[in-house]
């Protein structure tokens, strides 16, 4: 079952979360026009979700109980990777990042268009998230 994040539960249960976990005024959640993409920022992490999941995931880890290839979660530095997770960042109320406008926070940017949303870090790596295609680099 999906629920919809917190501030607890990024901070608890998601990979967004770090040891030195930022205050909880440092979180934020905004979304895609289409409502298919919605992020969860918490100072030192992102993470972008897609309602109809990413197409053509790779296999699931042997140590993943849990909803398998909903998004990608992002560091402020290195590879972005696939979301195992039993919760979701796409939050309905959360503000819209318009099509041709880029969020920015911290070490993150993210490019919301039509064809999708892309967002990278400090060490330009990053997420291309769509219906298909979706990528990491």
């Amino acid at each position: 079952m999906r629920v919809v994040l917190g501030a607890a539960a990024v901070a608890v249960s998601s990979p967004c979360s770090s040891a030195g976990a930022a205050p909880v005024s440092d979180f934020m959640q905004f979304r895609t026009p289409s409502g298919n993409i919605g992020c969860a920022y918490q100072g030192r992490s992102l993470r972008c979700d897609i309602r109809s999941g990413i197409p053509h995931p790779p296999p699931r880890p042997k140590n993943c109980d849990l909803d398998w290839g909903g998004g990608y979660h992002l560091n402020e530095t290195g590879s972005a990777t696939v979301m195992c997770a039993g919760d979701t960042a796409i939050e309905p109320s959360s503000k819209v990042i318009p099509y041709g406008t880029t969020w920015h926070r911290g070490a993150f940017r993210c490019s919301s268009q039509l064809a999708g949303l892309r967002c990278t870090n400090a060490s330009r790596h990053g997420f291309f998230l769509s219906k298909d295609p979706a990528y990491t680099f």
